[in-house]
């Protein structure tokens, strides 16, 4: 995350604009000189909760980590390197911690396009009505938003590997598999606790949720 530097309140004789231009103090309005003072404030008190969440994440991180593998060698499981979303709770479970992790798939450009081409050969070659399904299934896949691929349409064909024997097709299958790229992954840790009525209760750490 970008380490952010506190801004210094504007003071005495000379006030530097957006240009670095100097201004004369007495030129500005009592506004401006509350804006300015309330402005500094405001961002110096958000970039110390910022740090202070930076360390409460990395904290969640370290005690999730050994939580989960800890878990793991209690239940004889081989540790790996990948690890997936969990849920794990104190012992009378009136807490709850939830671990999220989000992977973002890409495709590497030049052979999702070479896929998509082995597609369209196999579609042409198979025009009988049996196959048309498979037509709008791969055109609804590789519709883009924002001139980015949906992911998740675009690796739903592949269960169809085992009900279309076809070379082409399977072609098709193997070059979008290749194409897969993994450039990074988000972690998300949300913390509830139960409530007298049983429930969980979220504890909020977004500022638009409080």
């Amino acid at each position: 995350m970008k380490e952010f530097e506190l801004k210094k309140q504007q003071t005495g004789a000379f006030w530097l604009d957006e240009t670095n231009a100097k201004i004369p103090s007495n030129r500005l309005t009592k506004v401006e000189k509350m804006m300015e003072c309330s402005a500094t404030k405001v961002v110096n008190d958000a970039i110390k909760l910022n740090k202070q969440m930076v360390a409460f994440k990395s904290k969640m991180n370290t005690i999730c980590n050994d939580v989960y593998r800890n878990f793991l060698r209690d239940k004889n499981i081989e540790i790996t390197g990948r690890k997936g979303n969990f849920t794990w709770y104190n012992f009378d479970r009136s807490i709850k911690i939830e671990v999220d992790v989000h992977e973002t798939i890409t495709f590497d450009d030049m052979t999702i396009t070479a896929a998509r081409e082995k597609l369209d050969m196999f579609i042409e070659q198979n025009v009988e009505g049996k196959i048309d399904f498979i037509k709008e299934l791969v055109n609804d896949s590789f519709k883009t938003s924002r001139g980015k691929l949906d992911a998740k349409k675009v690796l739903s064909l592949i269960r169809y590997r085992s009900k279309i024997k076809d070379a082409l097709f399977n072609e098709a299958l193997t070059l979008i598999e290749d194409s897969i790229r993994r450039p990074a992954s988000r972690t998300y840790y949300r913390v509830f606790v139960k409530d007298e009525t049983g429930k969980y209760q979220s504890v909020e750490l977004n500022l638009s949720n409080i």
